[in-house]
């Protein structure tokens, strides 16, 4: 975690505190605030997710998307948080979220953020069935097209 920057980054097996994270960015002084919190999806017999990640290379890969979004939106804060380890349906794997002086901003900040956590952060994910069988997660096509808007030619 980057304590004293208003860039927060952080991989944890934890729960997300999700209000004390928004609260945090709040008392920035902006004038707003866009989050996005992602929930580990139920149904289709799934009862757990394990996600696995490389400590350094997945800090750095969050640092570098975090900086992108508040470089391209000239934020005054942004977030990200992810969890690893085996979640199950209805807990918390994600936070995004960003802080800035105008909704707009922090809106596109924050969508943009998700979409290239989506695509380019470091994370391998295994689902778990009821059936006792396991996959791993490939990469949905719509995820890169969902990126791909963000892309600077």
């Amino acid at each position: 975690m980057i304590a004293a920057d208003p860039i927060r980054i952080w991989v944890t097996a934890d729960d997300i505190d999700v209000g004390g994270e928004l609260a945090r960015l709040e008392a920035l002084g902006g004038g707003a605030v866009a989050s996005f919190t992602g929930i580990v999806r139920g149904g289709k017999g799934l009862t757990a997710m394990e996600l696995e990640h490389h400590p350094g290379m997945t800090h750095d890969a969050l640092a570098a998307i975090a900086r992108d979004a508040v470089d391209r939106w000239s934020l005054i804060g942004a977030t990200i948080i992810h969890r690893h380890g085996r979640l199950v349906p209805g807990e918390r794997i994600v936070l995004a979220a960003a802080a800035s002086s105008h909704r707009a901003s922090a809106l596109e900040a924050c969508a943009f953020l998700i979409d290239w956590l989506k695509t380019r952060a470091p994370f391998w994910k295994k689902e778990y069935f009821e059936d006792g069988h396991s996959q791993w997660v490939d990469a949905r096509e719509a995820d890169d097209i969902a990126a791909a808007r963000w892309s600077r030619a």
